[in-house]
């Protein structure tokens, strides 16, 4: 595999929209890698000169809900971490338009929530309030809904049922993509391993080798 060229900020970015900047950014530099802070700046308001808080959200639902692959350092080993690729300008089938919650759902989930996030992971909470600095992921918290059921295995979320929905920080939408199904606890293998470190990894794809050396041809 060749090492990717770097990519640059080639013009002004004054597309309407966050994503529609970071879009352009991308599509600009197809096979090239970009940094975070390339992104963020070409995600600037071209009015006020205002950093984007919500660009890794943006970034998200590129591939979410627009269907581009962007590589980061969990799918190549000579991406560093804050880098990204979009090898191409393919786009896969996505599951459709995303559905929310009725605002008196919305108000029920933040209400059993406390106004915090509700990600737990292994009994680690999160509990990152809106308005809040995320200390990790940077920027102001603004909770959001989402589908405890991921979006891809069922889009068509109850949104009068508060028990369809959590409130999570963007970091955590984010970090959640389509790890587990909350519902029934189904792992996505794949998305775990993108995940995992180099050497996690490394250690997976021994253990797979080992298991697989017996089977015939």
């Amino acid at each position: 595999m060749k090492p990717a060229k770097r990519g640059a900020l080639k013009r002004r970015y004054d597309e309407p929209t966050v994503r529609g900047r970071i879009e352009a950014l991308f599509l600009d530099n197809l096979g090239k890698i970009l940094t975070r802070q390339q992104i963020i700046e070409a995600a600037r308001d071209p009015k006020t000169g205002k950093d984007p808080e919500n660009w890794h959200q943006r970034l998200s639902e590129l591939r979410t809900h627009l269907g581009y692959t962007i590589l980061t350092h969990r799918d190549r080993a000579d991406l560093a971490s804050q880098e990204y690729m979009m090898p191409d300008a393919s786009r896969r089938a996505t599951a459709g338009a995303r559905v929310r919650p009725a605002r008196a759902t919305w108000a029920a989930v933040l209400a059993r929530a406390g106004g915090k996030c509700e990600w737990n992971e292994a009994g680690e909470k999160c509990e990152l309030a809106d308005g809040d600095i995320d200390a990790v992921g940077g920027g102001t918290v603004k909770l959001t809904a989402d589908h405890k059921q991921p979006h891809s295995e069922n889009p068509a979320a109850d949104p009068l049922d508060p028990n369809e929905w959590q409130a999570l920080c963007g970091r955590h939408q984010v970090m959640k993509k389509n790890y587990w199904d909350s519902h029934t606890g189904k792992i996505n293998a794949y998305a775990v391993m993108q995940a995992a470190s180099k050497k996690e990894k490394r250690e997976v794809f021994d253990f797979l080798l080992a298991y697989f050396a017996h089977e015939e041809n």
